[in-house]
């Protein structure tokens, strides 16, 4: 890897000024360069713009121009496979300090790496479900189409919906009445369902399947007389929900510590719930536990943590143990995701969440020939291809897939919405 020297200024020595009507303090940084007649391609674009935003800058992408790459410049060549690939930021009005020191963090963890891909990971059945039945309201509903909360707990999901009509709110209080509504696929409380029906709004239900056999879990066990040990987080929007059905009946544990303080009624009448989106090996001890204390604990016919959930857990385990760094794709707020990070964390590796390529930082990477790359169940796809084409931006990167399971499930859309 080298430094490219700097494009001249304009005829009359006086600084450039950036492509694309940049504005004083504006960095650009390069989607390609286009430097003696030659393209050079610049993948990490992603990764500079998200340096520079983190520092306060305001930075746009877009290709660079030999006029673009005057004094105001900081350029560097990346030796690939294929060749060689641009690193590349364009500044005006005493930037190009910043720029400079972007282009040399980077340039300083440039090489080549191995990239170890877990599958399952990325949309699962559930979310896949929730999200068509967004886009088949937008189609097949009067306009505007309401959101109780993230449909799934992913920044993207939501910000693309949004750009194609849909309109998220907090509670119901927002909707109109007799509007559409979409609940999302963590699920609701009775007590929600039963403002909707009050208010004659159009509901359409995008719980996912999993949870809904949750709820009824709950209901069918405080009926009987137990009480309902939910195990999960606080404040999720699944947690509140399910503790909606009986909420007299049912407490909540994080941990086992909340479970040796635990006071239940009769020991004799208890049964326990999980969240679904639960660390596997965590909620193990916490199940340990209440058998410990309530011998008589009755338990669900079949696990609660969904199929996705346990997948995704299982094919970063065997992943992270031959890497120098895990990078799980997914928002703050989305539990399977951070449970993914917590797992790489657990076995000893360094591990990060990201939302996307521009939340990468150049620290993680130095050192790390070998990056484990997940995602969670609310994160598209793309997303990750997009990490990797990033990386591929500072050396060449050889991508080895590791699948454990494959998945074939598919859940239907509601009546309301099927064709025909």
């Amino acid at each position: 890897m080298h430094d490219m020297a700097a494009a001249p200024t304009n005829g009359s020595g006086s600084p450039t000024t950036t492509a694309a009507g940049a504005g004083p303090g504006r960095l650009l940084v390069a989607s390609e360069l286009l430097v003696d007649g030659r393209r050079i391609d610049c993948p990490a674009a992603a990764l500079l713009a998200g340096d520079l935003r983190r520092r306060g800058a305001q930075a746009d992408i877009a290709a660079l121009r030999p006029a673009d790459c005057g004094r105001e410049a900081a350029v560097a060549l990346v030796t690939s496979g294929d060749g060689e690939l641009g690193l590349a930021i364009a500044a005006v009005d005493g930037d190009r300090a910043l720029a400079a020191e972007v282009i040399g963090s980077w340039r300083s963890v440039a090489g080549p790496r191995t990239v170890l891909l877990a599958s399952p990971r990325s949309f699962c059945a559930g979310v896949e479900r929730a999200i068509e039945i967004v886009l088949r309201a937008l189609e097949t509903r009067r306009a505007p189409v309401y959101v109780r909360k993230q449909i799934v707990h992913n920044t993207h999901v939501v910000k693309d919906l949004e750009r194609r009509g849909a309109r998220f709110v907090d509670e119901l209080d927002e909707v109109p009445d007799g509007a559409t509504a979409v609940f999302s696929a963590h699920g609701v409380s009775p007590a929600v369902r039963a403002e909707a029906s009050a208010r004659g709004l159009d509901v359409l239900d995008g719980t996912c399947p999993l949870v809904t056999k949750v709820h009824a879990e709950a209901r069918r066990y405080a009926g009987r007389g137990d009480t309902v040990v939910l195990i999960g987080h606080a404040g999720h929007e699944e947690v509140d929900g399910t503790m909606g059905e009986a909420p007299e009946a049912t407490v909540l544990v994080e941990n086992v510590e909340d479970v040796r303080r635990l006071e239940v009624t009769d020991v004799g009448k208890v049964s326990y719930l999980t969240q679904t989106t639960l660390a596997v090996d965590e909620t193990a001890e916490v199940v340990d536990a209440l058998r410990t204390r309530f011998p008589a604990l009755r338990e669900p016919a079949s696990e609660d943590i969904c199929y996705a959930t346990t997948n995704r857990q299982d094919a970063l385990r065997r992943v992270a143990a031959d890497t120098d760094l895990v990078l799980v794709v997914g928002s703050q707020n989305s539990s399977n995701s951070v449970r993914l990070v917590e797992l790489a964390r657990r076995q000893g590796r360094p591990a990060h969440l990201i939302d996307s390529a521009a939340d990468i930082r150049p620290e993680w990477l130095a050192g790390a020939a070998t990056i484990g790359v997940s995602a969670g169940a609310s994160a598209p796809s793309e997303l990750v291809y997009e990490v990797i084409a990033a990386l591929g931006g500072l050396g060449e990167v050889t991508v080895e897939e590791r699948e454990t399971v494959r998945e074939s499930i598919h859940f239907g859309l509601p009546a309301a919405l099927r064709d025909g």
